[in-house]
């Protein structure tokens, strides 16, 4: 059984496919396959970030509906 995708999991093994299609080392082939995978990651990442966004707005609402922004303030 596969475990499940996280966007944690999914942006490292981004960032280690990018170390390895940087080197340069691997056959245009096995290259292109880190390729896709690569843009598979990338869009499943993109995907959980406009969710969570989606949720944080939805967060914000006030009790009119009115989305207000307010800046962050580290605590």
């Amino acid at each position: 059984m596969a475990a499940k995708q996280t966007f944690e999991k999914a942006m490292q093994r981004l960032e280690n496919i990018v170390q390895e299609l940087e080197t340069g080392d691997l056959p245009l082939e096995k290259a292109m396959e880190k390729f896709e995978e690569g843009v598979r990651l990338s869009r499943f990442c993109s995907q959980k970030l406009d969710e969570t966004e989606q949720k944080i707005t939805l967060l914000m609402q006030d009790e009119a509906g009115e989305i207000r922004e307010k800046p962050f303030e580290a605590q």
